[in-house]
This record gives C-alpha cells, structure tokens and sequence, in this order.
C-alpha cells in the first residue's frame, strides 16, 4: 500500500505507514508518494504486514529511476504482524547484528529462499533455473561459532567486550549473545574479569591511545575456543600473566594468541604474532572434513549449515562418476577440498591468505603425508587456468563475487559440473549469467540459512556443460 502526501518528505516527519516488505539489509520497507516524487522509505525493525508510526530520520539526496529512498525510526507498532516473536537478545536490537530476530524463524527462511530466486529472475539467462526450499538451520539460536569483540566502554561508562552499532562507535554490550555458541560467551566473560583485574586500558580510536583493540574468539565442536587479542602496539608487559590467569579461570580456553595491528582503518588483524599461551591453532570438524584453522584462517560462522553445504557438493561430485580433477577455488581453510579428496585423483586447492594455506598445508603434512591434495598460494585469477584440466570447479568467492577473469579461465578449464557457493545473491546470479554466455548452464540452486536472524543467505549453484 502506498501512503500519498501532498507535502514533501522532510526529516522529523512522524507517518503512519503500512510496512509491504523488507529491504537487503532486513529492515520494513514502504512506498510514499509525494508532491516530489517517489519514495522508499525504511524502517528498522518494522515487519511485512505491520501498521506502524515511523519519524523520518533521513532522505537520500539522489533520485533513482525507482524513486529516492529515506530512511525512518520506528515510533509505535499500530498492528503488529502475527509473526512477530520475543527475540531472548539482552541487547534489544542496538549492536544492530540481527535484525530478523523478531520474526518466525520459519518466515525468515521462506523469505531468504525469495531474496536468492528474485536476484536470479532479474537475468533474462537464468529465467528456467529452478530455486529449492532454503536449508534452515538446525540451529537457530548457538549456532556461531566465532566472534569479534570490541574491547572498551558501554555508553554507561561499562568496560565491555562489545560490537558497535549500527553507523555509529557506541560499543554494545554483547555478554550472552544469544547466536553465539556457549563456549564463546563462557570465555568472554571470563576474558572481561581478567582484563578488568589487570587495568588493561581500551584502545582510543580518535585519540590513538590504549591498548586493546579487539578480542577475536573461535569454538569448535568439541567447545575449545582459541583465543586472539588485537592490540595497538607490540608492547604489553603484562601479556602472558594476563594469558595465564584466562586459562586457569577458564578451562576451555585451548590457545591465546597476541596480534599487533596499530593501523587506521577497519582490519582486524596486522603484524606481528605471537602465541602466548597453549595452540596457535585450533582443528574443527565441518560436515566429513577435518580442518585446522589459525586466527586470520576464514571458516563459516554456522559449522553445521557449512558442514550440509559441504555434504551436498560431495554428493553432486559423487553423482559425475570418476573425477580426475578438482580445482577448489578460494579455498579458505581446505574444508571443501578436504570433503572431495576422496572422490578424486588430486585436489588443486587455490588461496590467496598464506596464513591459512600455511596452516592447511602443515595440518595435512602431519595427518597424511601422501594426500591428494595442492594447494597454490595467490589470486585466483592468476592461478585458476594453470590448474590443468577439471572434472569439478568449486567456486566460493567473497561477497562480490568473481572478477571476469575468473569466469573465462573456468570456462576454458571444459570442467563437467561446477558447484559455485555464494554468500551474495545478486553477484552469484551475475556470475551464472556470465557463464551461461560461456557455455554453462545452471541446472539448480539451493539457498542455506548459514546465519539466522540476519538479512543474510548462503547458496549453492550446479552447473554443466551445454
């Protein structure tokens, strides 16, 4: 339903609005005609269906064919949508990490399934590819297994172990998460006492001073969690009694690990790295691989939607018959590699991250000396088309997907079924699109809710040739 106003849209504007759906980043969104033009106008919070006052908070400055786009708080819910549920979060919504969280679990993952089918029909080369029923997760609620931190104050003056919010530096309290796994909470609690007992001061990002920056935290299956503290400076005297004291008051702890990165900017980690206590490294079970995972080693946050990921890839390699080569492009830790080893003669394993390939190559070294698997350090458009002749291309790419380069040297590479994981709708179905032109034509997609309560969907592509 579209609201008309006479009057121009103007920021501290209070509407009442009907919410008709949700925008990409989980948030109400309705249509408002004015004098001016259209608008989109989102709200926070606000479900599909629901009757809401909204106070507009701001308006975009630039027209798009579809109208301009605004932005709004929401004030009081008129009518509520019978979806609506108590999200268990003590944090009500302000880290701003998992905006779905009060609606039914079970609307979330029909409306991710849709957010995944309507990016792939908006490619006249896609419109006979069928989309299945999104893979919920078993999980809804525990289900991650790691966590960045921000160590610092609350806006009560609290030291916390926190996330910032939503376009903003105000750090939120994020003591018993509820998407975190326990193991991760047990430690985050104990780490903050420890911190707090030993005066560690919080790192000042405006006035560049302190200390601590990030605590970075990563559980396994078996509820061991390896532990990486992210300072501003390679100096920190009281670094391993700290380390120490977090061990004997927390015997999940399997390693703690001090990083130094005393750059500007939003990456996590830098130079150098030392261990401190215990493992550098910490080793996970994911679906039928066993991987190793070192602090800057990216794995999937949900072990178990990965592992049914992983499963589903293994099983359409198994359905080609004999399999000579796999190529497994942006390998990460080698899980997906590890799954297909037993399938094939050899595994070529592409990664640009050395920490990670590094890890992988050394765990693989210890386990089986002899295994199937290469792995080739670098950028996978550099590497891809010398990896030789492939019965199987895994392709699982950063949100943006992959460059245009990748694309060709995977079609020269004439490989029978191509299994493209994605975590971005739109550039995966740009990318099919791209390889329908090249030759490979996509025969079915399955999104997986790899993060409940987030805008957020995992999916899984199959392409053959023809």
């Amino acid at each position: 339903m579209t609201l008309s106003l006479t009057s121009p849209l103007q920021p501290g504007a209070s509407l009442v609005l009907t919410i008709d759906r949700l925008d990409h980043n989980g948030a109400g969104v309705a249509d408002v005609q004015t004098d001016a033009g259209r608008f989109r106008l989102h709200v926070a919070g606000a479900l599909p269906g629901e009757h809401v006052r909204a106070k507009v908070a701001h308006v975009s400055p630039h027209a798009r064919e579809q109208g301009q786009d605004a932005w709004a708080d929401l004030e009081e819910m008129a009518t509520a949508s019978p979806e609506r549920v108590a999200p268990p979060c003590p944090a009500d919504h302000r880290c701003g990490g998992c905006p779905l969280a009060c609606w039914a679990y079970s609307a979330q993952v029909e409306w991710k399934r849709g957010l995944v089918a309507s990016a792939i029909a908006e490619q006249e080369d896609l419109t006979h590819v069928p989309v299945a029923a999104c893979v919920p997760s078993p999980q809804p609620f525990g289900y991650r297994g790691n966590a960045k931190y921000v160590f610092g104050h609350d806006r009560d003056g609290r030291l916390v172990l926190g996330a910032y919010a939503p376009r903003s530096h105000e750090i939120v309290d994020m003591a018993d998460c509820p998407v975190a796994e326990p193991a991760l909470a047990e430690v985050a609690a104990a780490l903050l006492t420890v911190l707090v007992q030993h005066a560690v001061a919080p790192f000042d990002e405006v006035r560049r001073t302190g200390l601590l920056r990030y605590a970075i935290l990563r559980a396994n299956a078996d509820g061991k969690v390896l532990v990486t503290l992210v300072t501003c400076h390679e100096s920190w005297p009281q670094a391993e009694t700290i380390a120490r004291a977090l061990a004997a008051a927390c015997p999940a702890v399997l390693g703690i690990v001090h990083n130094v990165n005393s750059a500007s900017g939003n990456a996590l980690f830098g130079e150098p790295e030392r261990l401190l206590f215990g493992c550098a490294t910490i080793e996970d079970t994911v679906g039928p691989a066993r991987i190793r995972l070192a602090p800057r080693s990216f794995a999937q946050a949900n072990r178990l939607v990965a592992g049914r990921a992983y499963h589903d890839i293994a099983a359409a390699a198994a359905r080609i018959g004999s399999i000579d080569r796999v190529v497994d492009a942006y390998a990460g830790a080698g899980g997906i590699a590890l799954s297909l080893a037993p399938l094939a003669r050899e595994v070529v394993a592409i990664e640009e991250n050395q920490a990670a390939c590094a890890t992988a190559q050394a765990f693989l070294a210890e386990r089986t000396p002899r295994a199937n698997i290469r792995f080739v350090i670098g950028d996978v458009a550099d590497h891809l088309a010398g990896a030789g002749p492939a019965d199987l291309v895994v392709l699982n790419p950063p949100r943006k997907g992959c460059a245009p380069a990748v694309l060709v040297a995977l079609a020269q590479l004439q490989p029978r079924l191509v299994a493209y994981l994605s975590c971005n709708p739109i550039s995966l179905a740009r990318d099919l699109a791209a390889l329908a032109r090249l030759g490979l034509r996509t025969v079915g997609i399955t999104p997986y809710d790899m993060l409940p309560h987030t805008p957020h969907v995992e999916a899984l592509a199959l392409l053959v040739k023809g």
